[in-house]
This record gives structure tokens, sequence and C-alpha cells, in this order.
């Protein structure tokens, strides 16, 4: 279907510029009459310049839904109708990749799609949360509510995530400069320092030799290598793609005593957060436990919400099941059984994401703390046993002297 770019005037005498997908000029002048739009100008956009080519380098984030929901939210209460905050939101939004996200579904919407309809088009930036809850929000006629509460929610998404790669990076740094210096020593200083003692007749020691064979293999197979640890990079990836290979990862997580308490409490921050905003929203308590189990983050405890559904399905309440999957840690399911006797559950879990907020940020630190000082003294005893290497046949050479 081609694209069109067409100018118009709205009743204010205000200029509105668009792009919109149509068999023909007929059906662009039938949308502006049909919105009260008088038409300026229409013209067909020549093929290669298509606003479909996403930019791989901008991609969508957390935070990018957060201010589009915040924005829409703002937009709604101040009584802008949905077509107009789209129109409004695909000018304004900064993000290139979801501002032509938000181009197709405002094209969407002024064909007669609801919002959440629209947006199923886009799974691929839009969260399943973000869809499942504008839909119950249109239902509901509440979607104001509805995106200033998933505003609240993807911001402290937001910064969970922006927690856990601040926390991650000095580790990764390290390890890369900790491989940088390895390979250099062993491909550019160990060759030319032994170079010396080739001559000298005094055989070389053990992990001399050893670390020389690893420098000409270096040396002479480089490509052999890269091509080698691609291929491995490649199999692991795709791996963990399967849900057997995701299972064993998250399963591996849960068992790493470092990770596993970051893990667990990220896990019960969303399971609280997102259980809360469902059932604040008015959603039932079974259909909100399938939205859950997709958020979490980690599908050991995805399988295990999802049996503990099943025992709400037979009739038991929620505080035993999550008591049983023995994941996460006591305080909630006893939360969960205070705010089920008091008839609060949405607040009460709200009560208790706040919290394991500030625990997430407290593990994050101390698993960082941990990390660290491994890091360092992993990264010393490689060097100092290059560094060693490189010597002992200094001073095998100055015994055979003396």
């Amino acid at each position: 279907m081609p694209l069109y770019e067409y100018k118009a005037l709205n009743k204010a005498g205000e200029r509105i510029d668009g792009r919109y997908n149509a068999q023909n000029r007929n059906d662009i002048l039938q949308m502006l009459r049909k919105n009260q739009y008088h038409p300026v100008l229409i013209n067909e956009v020549a093929e290669g310049t298509d606003l479909r080519k996403i930019a791989i380098f901008n991609k969508v984030k957390t935070k990018d839904i957060a201010v589009f929901a915040r924005q829409f939210y703002a937009m709604l209460n101040a009584g802008i109708t949905i077509i107009q905050c789209l129109d409004i939101l695909r000018q304004q939004t900064e993000n290139k990749s979801l501002k032509e996200v938000i181009a197709k579904v405002y094209e969407s919407v002024q064909k007669g799609s609801t919002l959440s309809e629209s947006l199923k088009d886009h799974k691929n930036v839009f969260p399943e949360l973000f869809i499942y809850m504008v839909e119950a929000g249109e239902v509901s006629g509440t979607l104001d509510k509805i995106m200033e509460r998933m505003a609240a929610h993807y911001e402290k998404e937001s910064k969970i995530q922006n927690k856990i790669k601040g926390a991650m990076t000095y580790p990764i740094l390290l390890a890369a400069v900790s491989v940088v210096v390895v390979v250099f020593m062993l491909v550019a200083i160990l060759p030319t320092f032994l170079s010396m003692f080739e001559g000298s007749g005094v055989p070389l020691p053990g992990p001399t030799r050893f670390l020389l064979g690893i420098s000409n293999g270096l040396r002479q197979y480089w490509h052999i290598l890269l091509l080698a640890i691609g291929v491995i990079a490649y199999v692991v990836r795709r791996y963990i793609k399967t849900d057997n290979g995701r299972k064993a990862f998250d399963r591996l997580k849960l068992r790493l005593p470092v990770v596993k308490n970051t893990v667990v409490k990220i896990a019960a921050s969303r399971f609280t957060r997102t259980l809360s905003t469902l059932l604040a929203s008015g959603i039932p308590l079974l259909s909100a436990m399938d939205v859950v189990a997709r958020v979490v983050g980690n599908r050991v405890i995805a399988d295990g919400i999802l049996s503990a559904k099943e025992e709400l399905r037979k009739g038991f309440d929620l505080s035993g099941p999550i008591c049983r999957l023995d994941v996460f840690p006591p305080m909630v399911h006893s939360m969960i059984l205070i705010g089920e006797e008091s008839g609060t559950l949405d607040e009460v879990l709200r009560r208790t994401a706040d919290f394991y907020d500030e625990e997430v940020d407290a593990a994050i630190r101390k698993m960082t703390s941990m990390l660290e000082p491994v890091m360092l003294i992993f990264m010393a005893v490689i060097i100092g046993f290059l560094v060693v290497a490189m010597y002992l046949p200094m001073i095998d050479m100055m015994q055979t002297i003396q």
C-alpha cells in the first residue's frame, strides 16, 4: 500500500503534517475530511524514504515507554482525544523507532481500530503488559488512570534496569581490560622477552614453555580462535533463546551464591508491583497471574507462578501456593496473606513492591562489592603468573652462571 505525505489545516488554522498508508489520494481526502482537516498538499512518498527502516542503534527502551505513557496520561487527563494524543506524540517523540511505530498506530486508529488492537501489531516495541492494560482501560473506560499506572510502573522498571547496568559496567570493563592485557603480554611482550634466552643453552622452565606455547598458538592461529569464539557465542546465544536453554540459564542464576539474592529480589519486586497494578485496575487474579508470569524475568520462577495459578483455580488462596513455591522471601507470602485477610491485596502488594525496590538497590550494591575484589584478585593472579613465568628463565640463568 503506498505511503502518502500530507499537509492540512485544522479548525484552529494550525498546520498538520503527517504520513498515511492508503490505496489512493481519495482515501487520504476522506480521512482528512473525517477528522475535519482542510487538505493543503498530498504527495506520494518515494519508496526509498519509507519510515519502516528502523534504526538498529535506536532501540525503544523501558524509559521511552514510561515517557510515552506519562505524556499520554497528561493529555487524556486534559480532555484530548486518543487520536489527537497520538498525533501530538508522533510529532514530538525523540526516539526515531518509537516515533515510527506511533505514526503507524495513529494511522491504524484513524482507520477505526482501537488503541489496543493497533498496539498489538507492534508487540516487539510495546510490552505485553502494557497492551493488556490498555485493553482493560478501554473496556472499563479508565484509560487515563491505566496510563498513569503504566507510567509509574515502567519508571520504576527503568530504574531497576539502570541500576543493574550501572552495577555490571565496572566488572565487565575490568574483565575486558584483563583480557586485553593478558593477550598483549602473551603476543607482544613474552616472545620478545624470551628471545634473549634462546641462545643461552638454559632449558626453559615448565610454566614458561606453557605460556610460550599459548603465545605461539595465539600468533599463528588467531583467526581460527576468533572464529571458534564467534561460533561458540552464536551457539550459546541460540540455545539460551530456546525454552530449555532459557530454563537452564535461569536455573543457573538461582544457584549462584552471589547472583541468586539479587535475582530473587528483582523477581519479587516485579511480581508484587505488576500484580498490584493489575489488581488495582480491576483485572481478575487468575488472568493477572498469566501476565505476571511473563514479566518476572526468570523462566523457572514463571513456571512456579503458573503452578500457583492452577492451585488458585482449585480454590486455594494465593499465599499458600506462593509459600510452597519456595523462591520468594518469606515477607512476600506473609504480606500476601495479610492482604487477602484484610481485602486490600493490591495496596499491600504495592507497599511490598516499594520495599523490594529498595532491597534490589542494596542487593545490587552488595553483589558489585563482592564481584569487584574477586575480579581484581583473578586479574592479579593471571598477570602475576605471567610475570613469574617470564622471570624464571632469568633466575635459572643466574644460577647456572654462579
